[in-house]
Protein backbone atom coordinates (compact mmCIF):
# COMPACT_ATOMS: atom_id res chain seq x y z
CA UNK A 1 0.00 0.00 0.00
CA UNK A 2 1.22 3.94 -0.51
CA UNK A 3 1.11 4.10 3.02
CA UNK A 4 3.20 1.16 3.47
CA UNK A 5 6.49 3.50 3.64
CA UNK A 6 5.72 6.10 5.62
CA UNK A 7 6.78 6.59 9.27
CA UNK A 8 3.53 5.70 11.16
CA UNK A 9 2.21 8.19 14.22
CA UNK A 10 2.97 7.44 17.60
CA UNK A 11 1.33 10.07 19.78
CA UNK A 12 -0.97 12.88 18.76
CA UNK A 13 -1.01 16.18 19.60
CA UNK A 14 -4.45 17.71 21.75
CA UNK A 15 -4.83 21.22 20.55
CA UNK A 16 -7.75 21.95 23.59
CA UNK A 17 -10.55 23.92 23.25
CA UNK A 18 -8.78 27.24 22.89
CA UNK A 19 -5.40 28.98 21.66
CA UNK A 20 -5.55 31.78 23.64
CA UNK A 21 -3.53 31.84 27.15
CA UNK A 22 -6.35 33.95 29.12
CA UNK A 23 -9.33 31.63 27.83
CA UNK A 24 -6.91 28.39 28.59
CA UNK A 25 -6.64 29.83 32.38
CA UNK A 26 -10.91 30.42 32.17
CA UNK A 27 -11.24 26.51 30.90
CA UNK A 28 -8.71 25.29 33.57
CA UNK A 29 -10.49 27.08 36.43
CA UNK A 30 -14.26 26.02 34.91
CA UNK A 31 -13.18 22.40 34.29
CA UNK A 32 -11.33 22.06 37.55
CA UNK A 33 -14.71 23.01 39.90
CA UNK A 34 -16.88 21.06 37.64
CA UNK A 35 -14.93 18.67 37.99
CA UNK A 36 -14.47 18.81 42.18
CA UNK A 37 -18.19 18.89 41.96
CA UNK A 38 -18.83 16.03 40.11
CA UNK A 39 -16.53 13.34 42.02
CA UNK A 40 -17.82 14.83 45.14
CA UNK A 41 -21.79 14.33 44.37
CA UNK A 42 -21.11 11.48 42.61
CA UNK A 43 -19.25 9.63 45.59
CA UNK A 44 -22.02 10.82 48.23
CA UNK A 45 -24.71 9.22 46.14
CA UNK A 46 -23.21 5.99 45.55
CA UNK A 47 -21.32 5.96 49.38
CA UNK A 48 -25.01 7.08 50.84
CA UNK A 49 -27.07 4.77 48.65
CA UNK A 50 -24.66 1.47 49.80
CA UNK A 51 -24.46 2.59 53.19
CA UNK A 52 -27.99 2.74 53.65
CA UNK A 53 -29.77 -0.25 53.66
CA UNK A 54 -33.00 0.52 52.59
CA UNK A 55 -32.06 2.52 49.86
CA UNK A 56 -29.41 -0.19 48.50
CA UNK A 57 -32.46 -2.33 48.68
CA UNK A 58 -34.85 -0.51 46.44
CA UNK A 59 -34.17 -1.33 42.79
CA UNK A 60 -34.65 2.77 42.00
CA UNK A 61 -31.80 3.84 44.12
CA UNK A 62 -29.45 0.45 43.23
CA UNK A 63 -29.55 1.64 39.23
CA UNK A 64 -29.01 5.14 41.00
CA UNK A 65 -26.30 4.17 42.63
CA UNK A 66 -24.57 2.22 39.52
CA UNK A 67 -25.39 5.60 37.49
CA UNK A 68 -23.15 7.55 40.01
CA UNK A 69 -20.06 5.28 39.18
CA UNK A 70 -20.47 5.24 35.78
CA UNK A 71 -20.81 9.27 35.19
CA UNK A 72 -17.87 9.37 37.72
CA UNK A 73 -16.06 7.04 35.76
CA UNK A 74 -16.80 9.03 32.51
CA UNK A 75 -16.41 12.36 33.79
CA UNK A 76 -12.29 10.64 34.79
CA UNK A 77 -11.91 9.37 31.39
CA UNK A 78 -10.18 12.49 29.98
CA UNK A 79 -10.54 15.78 32.31
CA UNK A 80 -7.94 14.69 34.91
CA UNK A 81 -5.65 14.68 32.27
CA UNK A 82 -6.79 17.52 30.67
CA UNK A 83 -5.73 19.72 34.02
CA UNK A 84 -2.44 17.96 34.92
CA UNK A 85 -1.53 18.54 31.10
CA UNK A 86 -2.37 22.69 31.25
CA UNK A 87 -0.19 22.51 34.47
CA UNK A 88 2.40 20.70 32.66
CA UNK A 89 1.96 22.25 29.85
CA UNK A 90 2.10 19.52 27.58
CA UNK A 91 -0.55 18.70 24.54
CA UNK A 92 0.70 15.51 23.29
CA UNK A 93 -0.75 12.17 24.13
CA UNK A 94 0.84 8.49 22.96
CA UNK A 95 -1.19 6.23 20.51
CA UNK A 96 -1.98 4.02 23.40
CA UNK A 97 -3.24 6.56 25.77
CA UNK A 98 -5.38 7.77 22.37
CA UNK A 99 -6.94 4.56 22.13
CA UNK A 100 -7.31 3.68 25.98
CA UNK A 101 -9.18 7.18 25.94
CA UNK A 102 -11.77 6.39 22.64
CA UNK A 103 -12.39 2.89 24.14
CA UNK A 104 -13.21 4.11 27.46
CA UNK A 105 -15.17 6.74 26.25
CA UNK A 106 -17.23 4.49 24.43
CA UNK A 107 -17.18 1.76 27.10
CA UNK A 108 -18.87 4.13 29.98
CA UNK A 109 -20.70 6.11 27.51
CA UNK A 110 -22.37 2.89 26.40
CA UNK A 111 -23.08 1.75 29.69
CA UNK A 112 -24.62 4.21 30.72
CA UNK A 113 -26.90 4.92 27.66
CA UNK A 114 -28.23 1.25 28.30
CA UNK A 115 -29.11 1.87 32.01
CA UNK A 116 -30.57 4.64 31.78
CA UNK A 117 -32.94 2.89 29.26
CA UNK A 118 -33.07 0.55 32.43
CA UNK A 119 -33.82 3.26 34.54
CA UNK A 120 -36.64 4.51 32.78
CA UNK A 121 -37.95 0.93 32.55
CA UNK A 122 -37.88 1.40 36.25
CA UNK A 123 -39.75 4.10 36.81
CA UNK A 124 -42.40 2.81 33.65
CA UNK A 125 -43.07 -0.66 35.90
CA UNK A 126 -43.26 1.39 39.10
CA UNK A 127 -45.49 3.73 37.80
CA UNK A 128 -47.84 1.65 35.30
CA UNK A 129 -47.55 -1.33 37.22
CA UNK A 130 -47.10 -0.71 40.73
CA UNK A 131 -48.51 -4.60 41.86
CA UNK A 132 -46.16 -6.26 39.80
CA UNK A 133 -43.25 -3.69 40.39
CA UNK A 134 -42.04 -6.47 43.00
CA UNK A 135 -41.95 -9.13 41.02
CA UNK A 136 -40.62 -7.35 37.92
CA UNK A 137 -37.92 -5.44 39.50
CA UNK A 138 -36.66 -8.16 41.80
CA UNK A 139 -33.11 -7.57 42.82
CA UNK A 140 -31.74 -10.33 40.48
CA UNK A 141 -33.46 -8.78 37.70
CA UNK A 142 -31.97 -5.66 38.58
CA UNK A 143 -28.52 -7.40 38.61
CA UNK A 144 -29.15 -8.71 35.27
CA UNK A 145 -30.11 -5.15 33.94
CA UNK A 146 -26.98 -3.83 35.63
CA UNK A 147 -24.68 -6.89 34.11
CA UNK A 148 -26.29 -6.00 30.85
CA UNK A 149 -25.37 -2.56 30.48
CA UNK A 150 -22.11 -2.72 31.96
CA UNK A 151 -21.58 -5.86 29.44
CA UNK A 152 -23.00 -3.67 26.07
CA UNK A 153 -20.90 -0.52 26.87
CA UNK A 154 -17.74 -3.40 27.23
CA UNK A 155 -19.51 -4.93 23.53
CA UNK A 156 -19.81 -0.83 22.65
CA UNK A 157 -16.18 0.24 23.93
CA UNK A 158 -14.75 -2.79 22.07
CA UNK A 159 -15.63 -2.83 18.62
CA UNK A 160 -14.77 1.23 18.65
CA UNK A 161 -11.58 0.34 19.56
CA UNK A 162 -11.07 -2.83 16.97
CA UNK A 163 -12.11 -0.05 14.38
CA UNK A 164 -9.77 2.50 15.11
CA UNK A 165 -6.58 0.25 16.33
CA UNK A 166 -5.27 -0.81 12.89
CA UNK A 167 -6.24 2.15 11.11
CA UNK A 168 -2.68 3.42 9.72
CA UNK A 169 -2.00 6.97 10.89
CA UNK A 170 1.34 8.43 8.89
CA UNK A 171 -0.23 11.94 8.12
CA UNK A 172 -1.16 15.32 10.86
CA UNK A 173 -1.29 13.72 13.93
CA UNK A 174 -3.32 17.09 15.91
CA UNK A 175 -6.59 16.39 17.24
CA UNK A 176 -9.01 19.58 17.58
CA UNK A 177 -9.83 18.92 20.99
CA UNK A 178 -8.96 18.09 24.54
CA UNK A 179 -9.39 14.57 24.49
CA UNK A 180 -9.16 11.86 21.35
CA UNK A 181 -13.16 11.69 19.99
CA UNK A 182 -13.89 8.56 17.54
CA UNK A 183 -14.50 11.05 14.53
CA UNK A 184 -11.43 13.31 14.77
CA UNK A 185 -9.11 10.19 15.06
CA UNK A 186 -10.07 8.61 12.35
CA UNK A 187 -10.48 11.46 10.09
CA UNK A 188 -6.49 11.50 10.47
CA UNK A 189 -6.19 7.79 8.92
CA UNK A 190 -4.00 7.29 5.79
CA UNK A 191 -6.78 4.97 3.96
CA UNK A 192 -10.28 5.93 2.66
CA UNK A 193 -12.12 6.82 5.41
CA UNK A 194 -15.82 6.28 4.35
CA UNK A 195 -15.61 2.19 5.48
CA UNK A 196 -14.61 3.98 9.46
CA UNK A 197 -17.69 6.77 9.10
CA UNK A 198 -19.75 3.97 8.18
CA UNK A 199 -18.90 2.22 11.32
CA UNK A 200 -19.22 4.81 13.43
CA UNK A 201 -22.82 5.81 12.16
CA UNK A 202 -23.58 1.87 12.41
CA UNK A 203 -22.27 1.81 15.88
CA UNK A 204 -22.31 5.04 17.38
CA UNK A 205 -24.66 7.10 15.77
CA UNK A 206 -27.41 4.04 15.77
CA UNK A 207 -26.71 2.77 18.70
CA UNK A 208 -27.25 6.35 20.63
CA UNK A 209 -30.87 6.82 18.25
CA UNK A 210 -32.18 3.88 18.96
CA UNK A 211 -31.42 4.34 22.76
CA UNK A 212 -32.75 7.80 22.41
CA UNK A 213 -35.93 7.17 20.86
CA UNK A 214 -36.56 4.46 23.44
CA UNK A 215 -36.17 6.62 25.98
CA UNK A 216 -38.44 8.95 24.45
CA UNK A 217 -41.40 6.55 24.06
CA UNK A 218 -40.75 5.72 27.89
CA UNK A 219 -41.23 8.18 29.18
CA UNK A 220 -43.97 9.99 26.89
CA UNK A 221 -45.69 6.60 28.53
CA UNK A 222 -45.10 7.47 31.81
CA UNK A 223 -46.06 11.03 31.54
CA UNK A 224 -49.17 10.34 29.78
CA UNK A 225 -50.01 7.84 33.08
CA UNK A 226 -49.23 10.17 35.28
CA UNK A 227 -50.95 13.01 33.95
CA UNK A 228 -54.32 11.07 33.90
CA UNK A 229 -53.80 9.75 37.46
CA UNK A 230 -53.07 13.25 38.30
CA UNK A 231 -49.83 12.24 40.00
CA UNK A 232 -47.01 14.74 40.65
CA UNK A 233 -44.74 12.70 39.14
CA UNK A 234 -44.56 14.89 35.59
CA UNK A 235 -42.45 17.53 36.77
CA UNK A 236 -39.84 14.85 37.72
CA UNK A 237 -39.70 13.17 33.94
CA UNK A 238 -39.80 16.22 32.65
CA UNK A 239 -36.36 16.81 34.39
CA UNK A 240 -35.07 13.67 33.72
CA UNK A 241 -36.07 14.23 29.57
CA UNK A 242 -34.22 17.22 29.54
CA UNK A 243 -30.99 15.69 30.83
CA UNK A 244 -31.15 12.87 28.52
CA UNK A 245 -31.58 15.43 25.60
CA UNK A 246 -29.00 17.36 26.66
CA UNK A 247 -26.87 13.90 26.82
CA UNK A 248 -28.13 12.27 23.50
CA UNK A 249 -28.66 15.57 21.86
CA UNK A 250 -24.63 16.63 21.01
CA UNK A 251 -24.11 12.68 20.66
CA UNK A 252 -26.48 12.64 17.81
CA UNK A 253 -25.34 15.95 16.16
CA UNK A 254 -21.60 14.64 16.40
CA UNK A 255 -21.52 10.87 15.85
CA UNK A 256 -24.46 10.63 13.19
CA UNK A 257 -23.12 12.86 10.37
CA UNK A 258 -19.08 12.03 9.44
CA UNK A 259 -17.20 13.54 7.15
CA UNK A 260 -18.18 17.24 8.42
CA UNK A 261 -17.11 19.32 11.87
CA UNK A 262 -18.27 22.14 13.04
CA UNK A 263 -16.67 24.88 15.73
CA UNK A 264 -19.87 23.52 17.70
CA UNK A 265 -18.83 19.97 18.00
CA UNK A 266 -15.93 20.63 20.72
CA UNK A 267 -18.34 22.50 22.89
CA UNK A 268 -21.03 19.92 22.60
CA UNK A 269 -18.46 17.02 23.58
CA UNK A 270 -17.86 18.79 26.69
CA UNK A 271 -21.54 18.57 27.44
CA UNK A 272 -21.89 14.71 27.46
CA UNK A 273 -17.80 13.85 28.99
CA UNK A 274 -18.66 16.86 31.89
CA UNK A 275 -21.86 18.78 31.84
CA UNK A 276 -24.08 15.78 32.10
CA UNK A 277 -22.32 13.36 34.62
CA UNK A 278 -22.29 16.72 36.77
CA UNK A 279 -25.79 17.21 36.10
CA UNK A 280 -27.67 13.78 36.91
CA UNK A 281 -26.96 13.91 40.22
CA UNK A 282 -28.86 17.22 40.23
CA UNK A 283 -31.62 15.63 38.50
CA UNK A 284 -32.02 11.99 39.58
CA UNK A 285 -31.08 12.48 43.24
CA UNK A 286 -30.82 15.76 44.80
CA UNK A 287 -33.79 16.41 44.40
CA UNK A 288 -35.04 13.28 46.07
CA UNK A 289 -36.29 13.46 49.85
CA UNK A 290 -35.41 10.22 50.84
CA UNK A 291 -31.65 10.55 49.08
CA UNK A 292 -30.87 13.89 50.33
CA UNK A 293 -32.09 12.13 54.10
CA UNK A 294 -29.26 9.78 53.54
CA UNK A 295 -26.79 12.17 52.49
CA UNK A 296 -27.43 13.84 55.26
CA UNK A 297 -26.95 10.88 57.51
CA UNK A 298 -23.60 9.71 55.70
CA UNK A 299 -22.08 13.35 56.13
CA UNK A 300 -23.13 13.51 59.91
CA UNK A 301 -21.73 10.60 60.67
CA UNK A 302 -18.73 11.09 59.19
CA UNK A 303 -17.73 14.48 60.28
CA UNK A 304 -20.27 15.67 63.19
CA UNK A 305 -18.88 12.93 66.00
Amino acid sequence: MAWGNQTMVTEFVLLGLSETWEVKVLLFVFFLLLYTATVFNNILIFSSIINDHRLFDSPMFFLLAHLALLDLCLASFATPRYLFDFLAQRQAISFQGCMAQIFFLHFFGGSEMFLLIAMAYDRCVAICHPLRYASLMSRRHCIGLVLASWAGGLLHGSVQLCFTIDVPFCGPNQVDNFFCDLPLVIKLGCIDLYPLEVMMVTNSGILSLVSFIALLFSYAFILSTVRSRGSKAASTCTSHLIVVTMYFGPILFIYMRPGTQFMIDKLLSVFYVSITPFMNPTVYALRNKEMKAAMRRLLRNKYIK
